[in-house]
């Protein structure tokens, strides 16, 4: 049997990142060839890998990084099967330097087969770590960004998102930072309703007033309050004759209450207000520059945007679940 030295398995160990048990059982098996303690660590990874591909890697880490001179980001997230191996010092320590090398690349199959060290690829270190830590890992999102300025922002290692701006203004950081927390928070799906195809929204408008009818009826039956039947779910529909028919159907309101016409001028405007809110849920639900802004409700994610003179040119957002 080979003599196996402690500083043989710390060398396997700083190469491979596998345990140093493993490590030094590998290097016995090789009877202490580097090179074919590797492949044995990587045939065991192989074997676990196969036998757990079945399995479903919700959890673990996501993570951002973008370049020093902020003009291109990436998210991505690294997968495994429990919480426990997910906020693991090592692991997350491994998901940190997969996504300082994921920025060089444009997709996730090109990273994948990118080298990670001089014996594996990305794809194999993943594999390689399934056999280490016993848990099916895996790359799971990968999106990048570019831009004239991108900031970041992570929430819990459990979501990360990327924003991009259009110039790098002096106070790029902190809007950016506040969009990406925006981004990370409401799950926008899209920069503005503007961005909609009309038959989406014709198909989303149907469903969205029928799963509300049903729901109604079964609020009936409860003897509770009904929830509002929406003519419409976006501002794209909402035109001109719309808005119209929605001052007349306001003042015909107040008419009918009895409230003097001399204050309907200051009633009728926040009557509209709430007509649009409640007429546009689809924008404020995929839209970014139409969400109510997180940090100040009272306006519109675009209307704290438009006080920097800058626009949003793209965001990106990765997560775990």
């Amino acid at each position: 049997m080979a003599n196996i030295t402690a500083a043989e398995v710390n060398k396997l160990r700083q190469h491979t990142g596998a345990g140093m048990m493993d490590c030094k059982k590998a290097l016995v098996e090789a009877e202490g060839d580097f090179d074919k303690a590797i492949e044995v660590l990587r045939k065991k990874g192989q074997k676990v890998a196969a036998n757990r591909s079945d399995r479903e890697s919700s959890e673990g880490v996501a993570i951002s990084y973008v370049n020093d001179d902020k003009t291109r980001g990436v998210v991505i997230t690294l997968n495994c099967e429990t919480d426990f191996v997910g906020k693991n010092e090592d692991f997350v320590a491994l998901a940190k330097e997969l996504a300082q090398k994921a920025i060089n690349f444009n997709s996730k199959e090109e990273f994948l087969a990118s080298k990670f060290n001089d014996a594996l690829t990305v794809a194999e270190k993943c594999v390689e770590q399934t056999g280490v830590i016993g848990e099916k890992i895996e790359i799971g999102s990968f999106e990048v960004l570019e831009g004239a300025y991108i900031g970041t922002y992570i929430h819990g290692n459990k979501i990360a998102a990327i924003t991009a701006i259009s110039e790098a203004i002096a106070k790029a950081d902190e809007l950016t930072k506040d969009i990406s927390m925006q981004v990370a928070s409401m799950g926008a799906e899209t920069l503005s309703y503007k961005d909609f195809d009309p038959e989406f929204v014709a198909k989303e408008t149907e469903a969205r007033i029928a799963a509300i009818v049903k729901e109604n009826e079964e609020l009936v039956r409860l003897g509770k309050t009904l929830k509002n039947v929406p003519q419409f779910i976006s501002y794209s529909q909402i035109t001109d004759e719309v808005l119209k028919q929605a001052e007349e159907d306001a003042k015909a309101e107040l008419k009918a209450e009895g409230k003097p016409e001399n204050i309907w001028e200051r009633i009728i405007p926040g009557k509209i207000q709430r007509f649009i809110s409640d007429n546009t849920t689809l924008d404020q639900e995929k839209a970014l520059l139409d969400q109510n802004f997180i940090k100040d409700e009272a306006k519109k994610v675009g209307d704290y945007v438009k006080g920097f003179n800058v626009e949003i040119t793209g965001f990106k957002r990765a997560s775990l679940g």
